[in-house]
């Protein structure tokens, strides 16, 4: 079972909630306050730097522009940083 699928099944179904496309491997929550993804800015940039072969400032620059700062609605996903202690 994916993040995306334990979110569904105990939350809601696919019409309260909002998923960026092809970032599902990026998903490390929910919250259920606002109903709302929560995905790892780090792990979305990875995603395009293997998926896509991007270098990493480029991947950066396009989640920038037409990912981390899109509003979608009171159900935009989150993007965090995630820091590691």
């Amino acid at each position: 079972m994916t993040i995306k699928d334990y979110i569904l099944e105990n939350y809601a179904d696919i019409d309260d909630v909002v998923f960026a496309d092809e970032f599902d491997d990026a998903i490390i929550g929910f919250s259920p306050n606002d109903w709302r993804v929560v995905y790892s800015r780090e792990k979305c940039i990875n995603i395009l730097m293997v998926r896509d072969e991007m270098p990493e400032e480029e991947a950066m620059d396009y989640l920038e522009y037409n990912t981390f700062n899109t509003y979608t609605g009171d159900k935009t996903p989150i993007w965090v940083e995630e820091f590691k202690w």
